[in-house]
């Protein structure tokens, strides 16, 4: 068996290598690259991994066509013709990619030994028609992600006669119909408006798609901070216009229906495989970090607490040892979902009551993107869950810090969210709590990293995770798709870091609805400035975005117990807690 190492991007490619020697070859793009192997055996060529043909005159076993005839196709394609016209020099490499497949790569000229080839294009030819099917060039090349493929993130969830219907009943309850519209209507508009970059990145036009997100996360930072601030909140209670009992059906519906779709349509990305990879390893005693699969090689990039989470659904419903339907993925992604739903309904019924609760839980149940990510099966929703249970446990310095490093080792961007969580709400807390809560952090995390400590693991955690997160190059943010402005993404990061500490201070007095604006106003000012970022990240900010625009709604029966509760613990500023409220 024939093997030869290619160097990749972060996403599937099929990038091309010499079977006499080995070389390295990187897209045209500068990204961070990780070695995967591939073979020339048929189980390689029967999974889509591209086989190189050597012999370019006679058509490989099961192919009609030769490698040159192939080549000539693939070059009289528009879009080669374009490409190559400004790469007159590339060298073309041909590969049986599927039964019935070909692909032909065009790379830079080999330079002096040990210098990379860059792939600039990538064609695929069938081989019965002799017809060019796809052609990518530029950042295409590398990211399938970026290509459009039909439903490669949640499969139907994508489809308009599931999204838009989700969206008119995410609208439906709140829609003014005989009274002037509000802010809250257009708050929730703006929640809905990444739907139109997800509409052009599921046509592969990430030119499009990665600009059209940041006018609506630069208007729910903005929106977020002034509501900490006092500006913009509503004069009149929250009104809907159906019963809440209504509401309350219309959640166990929507419950059913993302678990069928789920469970019938929906596929697990890298993400979910990862989950349960790590559960085999922590089951099995393996180290976490380091040494994985070479269908998956960057999934040890998350926190230790993201592959705990996935331990019970490992053993209930095991793994195969392959990337087939991962029903513990499944189970894992359904499950932090419901926990997120439920946490949100306990959440609102502890601010405001039993109705604010299943307001909270409906816009979960029926926001489209919390959806994304189920029928993803990603973990974005671990993060979403133990964030809201942060907010649960707000009056509790030692629970909030445990909370605080769960979801700060998930997928470390809440880690942002230690300063807010160590001030908690109301005024600052005695010394003491201060204390309890950073104590409960350290010690939480001196737990969660047992496992990798007694594996001599940290260095291998370090490099998988931290380092590669933070030199993590991707086309899915305007600062790794135009290039050029990393003077003004550092900015950004930097004011993203200095709000992270500043929400520790100010404002002065705040409820449980302005620690949940400045935590949403800290994850979206995180979000700003990923050179990596994803539609799966929305859910991240939600659950606090759904809490600040709908508890920020004045009530008019507050009662003494959730008075202290969004005011924050009177017992930590030293103050008895009265029979009534004032």
């Amino acid at each position: 068996m024939l093997t030869a190492l290619v160097l990749v991007g972060a996403a599937p490619a099929g990038a091309a290598t010499s079977t006499t020697r080995a070389i390295t070859v990187t897209t045209s793009a500068p990204r961070t690259v990780r070695a995967i192997t591939v073979t020339t055996s048929a189980a390689a060529q029967a999974s889509g991994t591209p086989v190189l043909v050597t012999n370019k005159r006679r058509p490989p076993a099961g192919f009609r066509l030769t490698a040159l005839e192939v080549e000539r196709i693939a070059a009289a394609d528009p879009v080669s013709i374009a490409e190559l016209a400004h790469h007159k020099k590339a060298v073309a490499y041909e590969y049986t990619k599927a039964p019935g497949e070909w692909q032909v790569s065009w790379f830079t000229p080999p330079g002096k030994p040990g210098t990379k080839q860059h792939e600039l294009l990538q064609v695929y030819v069938n081989d019965a028609t002799g017809r060019v099917t796809q052609a990518w060039t530029g950042f295409q090349v590398a990211w399938t992600m970026a290509r459009g493929y039909p439903g490669a993130f949640g499969r139907h969830v994508n489809s308009w006669w599931v999204w838009i219907p989700l969206c008119v009943v995410f609208m439906f309850p709140f829609v003014p119909w005989r009274r002037r519209p509000t802010l809250l209507h257009l708050d929730l508009l703006v929640l809905l408006g990444f739907s139109i970059s997800l509409a052009f990145f599921n046509d592969g036009k990430i030119g499009l798609s990665v600009p059209l997100n940041y006018p609506f996360l630069l208007y729910l930072l903005v929106r977020m901070l002034l509501l900490a601030f006092g500006k913009g909140r509503p004069r009149e209670p929250l009104r809907i216009t159906i019963p809440v009992s209504w509401m309350v059906v219309l959640i166990v519906f929507l419950v059913g229906f993302r678990v069928g779709l789920n469970v019938s349509n929906s596929n697990v990305i890298d993400v979910g495989y990862a989950g349960v990879i790590g559960a085999d390893k922590l089951t099995h005693g393996k180290p976490l970090y380091g040494g994985w699969p070479s269908d998956n090689p960057n999934g040890d990039t998350y926190g230790p607490v993201n592959y705990y989470a996935y331990v019970p659904a490992y053993a209930i419903f095991g793994w195969s040892g392959a990337w087939d339907d991962l029903p513990a993925a499944h189970a894992a992604a359904i499950a932090f979902d419901l926990l997120t739903l439920i946490g949100l309904f306990f959440l609102g019924r502890r601010i405001r009551g039993p109705s604010t609760g299943v307001v909270l839980a409906f816009l979960w149940a029926a926001y489209p993107f919390t959806l994304y990510s189920l029928s993803s099966n990603s973990n974005d929703s671990l993060v979403a869950a133990l964030i809201v249970l942060a907010l649960l446990v707000i009056t509790s310095a030692p629970a909030r810090g445990v909370a605080g490093a769960l979801a700060g080792f998930t997928k470390f961007a809440p880690l942002a969210l230690g300063p807010l969580l160590l001030r908690g709400s109301g005024d600052w807390p005695r010394k003491r709590s201060l204390a309890l809560m950073v104590v409960a952090y350290a010690i939480t995390t001196v737990v969660v990293f047992i496992p990798v400590i007694a594996k001599h693991d940290l260095t291998a955690f370090y490099d998988d995770s931290i380092k590669y997160q933070a030199n993590r190059p991707a086309p899915f943010s305007i600062w790794g798709l135009w290039g050029g402005l990393s003077v003004e993404q550092h900015l950004v990061q930097g004011l993203a870091v200095g709000l992270a500490i500043l929400v520790a201070f100010v404002p002065r007095r705040r409820g449980i609805v302005e620690v949940a604006a400045l935590g949403a106003a800290v994850l979206i000012a995180l979000q700003l400035g990923l050179t990596y970022w994803m539609y799966l990240y929305i859910p991240w900010f939600f659950p606090l975005v759904a809490i600040g625009l709908v508890c920020s709604h004045p009530s008019s029966r507050l009662q003494p117990a959730v008075q202290a509760f969004t005011q924050g613990t009177l017992r930590e500023r030293g103050v008895p807690i009265l029979s009534k409220a004032r």
